[in-house]
Parts: C-alpha cells; structure tokens; sequence
C-alpha cells in the first residue's frame, strides 16, 4: 500500500505523490514569539517532526521548513507594554526585536528537550521583506492586490478578485466575517486582508522597511507565502500547521499565493488542538498547562510520548494522570530494550507498524504493533530464548528509533556511556553483587532493603532466573 495523506483542502485520504520523484518538500507555521511557548505549539512542532522522520524513512530526501514569525502586532505591544511606568514583568524596556530572539530561543529549547529536530530551514520573517515586497508588486501587477487610497500605506489583498477564495476551508465569501488585521476604512470589503501595514505614530521606526507604498511591515499571512516560496520553491509538497490555523491564515496564505501564479502546496495537513480534561485550554478558566509544567513533572521521554500518542488530526486530551499513564508505557519499552540488550540498530520496522505510517502517520496503530512486540519480546525472554528476544529487540528500536523516541530512552547498560553512566553503572552493579549475596544466604530481609535503596533512588531491577537487570 502506498504512503497516503489526509489533505483538507479535499477533505480526502490521497496517495502521496510528490512533486519531484524521491523527494518531499514540508513547511510548517512555526511559532510567533511574542511569549513562551503553549502545549499546542510543542504538539505542532512534534507532529510534523513524526510525519519528516517517516517520509525519510520511506527513503524520500526530505526537507523541512519552519517559519519564526518575529515581527507582529502582538510582540510590538508586549514590547510596548514593558516601557510602561510600573511595568512588573522580568525584562522592563525592552526593544521589540530582543523580546522577539529571547523568546525564540525559549522555543528551541522547547523542542531540542523533546527531540525534535531542527528543520533544513528556519527562516526569520525580518530576513525576508525583499521577497514579501516582491510578492506584494506581483498581487498588485496581476490585480489582486491594492494599495488603501487613504494615505495609510496599507496594502489589502482583495479576496473578490480571486475566485477561489475560501476553497480550502470551503466557505463563501458572505459568510466570513471582516478580517481585523488593519483599518477597514481603507477597504473595499471588509474581507479584504493586509498584506502591507504601514507604519503608524508611536510604533518603533526599526519596525518597518521601506516600500513602494511607503514604509511599514508586512502582514502575518503574507509572511508564510513568501518564505514558503524562497525554500521550497513555487510549488511545494506540503504545507502543514494547527487546525486553527486553516482560517484565515492559510486560506489567505493560498489565495495570495496562488493570485500570484504559485502552485504551492499539494497536500495541506493540520494537526488537532490540545484539551484539558474535554475543555479548550484558556488563560482565562486557569486550565492550561505549559511545557516547563511538563517537564517538571515527567522526563522528556515521557512528554514526546504524550504528546505523540494520538492521531495527529485528532484532539488530544489532557488529564492529571495523562502523564503517568504514558511514564508506564515507556518504561515498559525501555525496560524490554534494557533486558535485551537494546536492539541492534539497523533492523526494518515491522510490516503492520509501516502499514500503519502509510496510513496518514497512524500513530496509535503503530504503537499497538510497538507494545504487541514488546509484550513478545519479554515473552521470549522469560522462555530463556535469546535469539528471539534479540529479534524483537531489534524490530522494537526500529520503531522507537522513526518516532523519535530513542535518543531519550535511558537503556542501563546500553545507554551512550561517557563517565557519568560508568558511575552509575559500577555502583549500581556494586550494590546488585551484594544482593545477590544476600539472596544466596537467604538473607531477604537485606537483599529486599538492596532493592528498596535502588528503587527510592530511581533504579528499577528485574528479577529472572539468569540473574538481575536494572534500569532507570
């Protein structure tokens, strides 16, 4: 069966059929950094991190786009916001474009921690005005686009002009509400969105560039396009983001684009939104979780396996207990992996797990192939049957090597070493010798306080009959 994509713009399942042979070419929205980063970016991020690893792995030569949106109305308020008298926050007058980088880097540290990796490009948006100006000439040249006759400097994009508009989220026109991204005094319809802001008393002059129509900043949407379109070319594979995302960003993302002649995206994929316990996360109800939360609260290992458990177009739901739950089923692979050895690298991944993968990324299909072996290989090993043990070992790592779940597992004895694993191997070695010894004089109470010691301090250990085996 072929490798097959859910796509919105057609609401269908279709067959992946690149635009060149043997490769694949994917943008993502990434983040806008006006503050730190929410659960539902880390999901986005993580999720089209699954869907690259897999068309590598499918022998594609892949390449990945995800935008930094750093210059916005909303980094320019917070920015303003810290000049104020009184302000409280913990960086007090500081510039938009500090404020944007600090919180930049807050976002790859988010995703470094959660292993997913860096895309081929991650272009900033106040790289790119040349190539935004240019897309605007081109959407004014071929009638699309107009500069507002007020004098603003504003340049709107005039969604009746293109007869398409509102065909990936498949509206009309009557029925959208008014886009409130500039003044609508200016406007032909109230639909109409920016694609150039001009620049406005008591914004920061080093917030905008010059122009044909005076200076100012681009608009959000416009961004996309012309990043979308350096990189990857005029028409590209995919296009990906959040499902709230799909209106109005990336309908006015295609409409620009394909106004101006671009192919663009042949599939678009939207991952679903993160809930808390069934409700919208909101700062307002006082439900929402971070990822520092996260992270406080459960390894890395643990948080990725969450939040890339579900189907990545479904609602994914967050409970108190969500992260225990997926602390259990990690440490039951790792504890495997650990007792066998850890899996000789290389190995292909089950026929029913790729099956799976090629079924629009089925994530917990694939995982129940993961646990099926699991459960297996821990069979074998019980049996005393080595060689089986080592083969589903082998087909275990497969997997958790394509979902990225490895490089953070801790294995025991298999892990990457280095001085601070020798440490803790020797002493861990240390005090299982010494239970040993007391279980072979029948000294229980002792080798149960050994045990106890081990397990307080994070070390699990598993009792068979061709010894013990330990793991973190």
């Amino acid at each position: 069966m072929s490798l097959r994509f859910y796509s919105t713009d057609t609401a269908s399942v279709r067959a992946f059929e690149p635009v060149t042979p043997g490769e694949a070419r994917l943008y993502y929205c990434g983040a806008t950094v006006q503050g730190r980063p929410h659960i539902g970016h880390i999901r986005s991020a993580l999720v089209f991190d699954q869907i690259a690893r897999w068309l590598s792995y499918r022998g594609y030569r892949v390449t990945t786009v995800r935008n930094v949106t750093d210059i916005d109305d909303k980094i320019l308020a917070n920015s303003a916001a810290s000049f104020e008298p009184g302000y409280a926050g913990e960086h007090p007058g500081e510039p938009w474009w500090a404020l944007a980088y600090r919180f930049e880097r807050v976002f790859t540290e988010s995703y470094a921690m959660l292993g997913i990796a860096a895309p081929t490009y991650e272009p900033r948006a106040t790289g790119h005005i040349p190539e935004m100006v240019a897309l605007i000439g081109r959407l004014v040249e071929r009638g699309h686009a107009y500069p507002a006759p007020n004098g603003s400097g504003d340049v709107y994009f005039d969604v009746r002009s293109w007869e398409r508009y509102g065909s990936l989220t498949r509206q009309s026109i009557e029925d959208m509400q008014a886009a409130p991204d500039a003044d609508p005094r200016g406007k032909r319809d109230p639909r109409d969105f920016a694609l150039w802001k001009g620049h406005k008393e008591g914004e920061p002059l080093s917030a905008s560039w010059d122009s044909p129509w005076g200076r100012g900043r681009p608009g959000w949407h416009l961004e996309c396009s012309a990043m979308a379109g350096k990189y990857l070319g005029e028409r590209f594979d995919i296009h990906g983001g959040g499902l709230d995302l799909r209106f109005p960003h990336h309908e006015n993302e295609l409409a620009q684009s394909a106004a101006a002649g671009h192919g663009f995206a042949s599939y678009w994929l939207h991952n679903g939104l993160v809930t808390y316990e069934g409700e919208k996360m909101s700062k307002s109800i006082g439900n929402t979780v971070s990822p520092e939360e996260m992270l406080a609260e459960a390894r890395p290992l643990v948080v990725r396996y969450y939040l890339g458990q579900a189907h990545y177009r479904s609602v994914l739901d967050y409970r108190p207990t969500s992260l225990e739950e997926a602390g259990t089923a990690v440490e039951r692979v790792e504890a495997f992996l650990a007792a066998a050895g850890g899996g000789e690298p290389g190995a292909e991944v089950p026929e029913a797990f790729g099956e799976a993968m090629d079924d629009d990324v089925n994530i917990p299909r694939a995982l129940a192939v993961l646990h099926e072996r699991v459960r297996v290989g821990n069979a074998a090993l019980a049996a005393g049957d080595d060689a089986e043990a080592a083969a589903q070992a082998a087909a275990v790592r497969a997997m958790t090597d394509v979902l990225g779940l490895t490089s953070l597992m801790s294995l025991g004895d298999t892990g990457a070493g280095g001085g601070e694993h020798a440490a803790l191997a020797s002493l861990v070695e240390g005090l299982l010798s010494q239970r040993d010894a007391a279980r072979a004089a029948r000294d229980w109470r002792r080798a149960d306080q050994i045990r106890d010691e081990l397990a307080a301090a994070g070390v699990t250990v598993k009792d068979s009959a061709d010894g013990s085996t330990w793991t973190v």
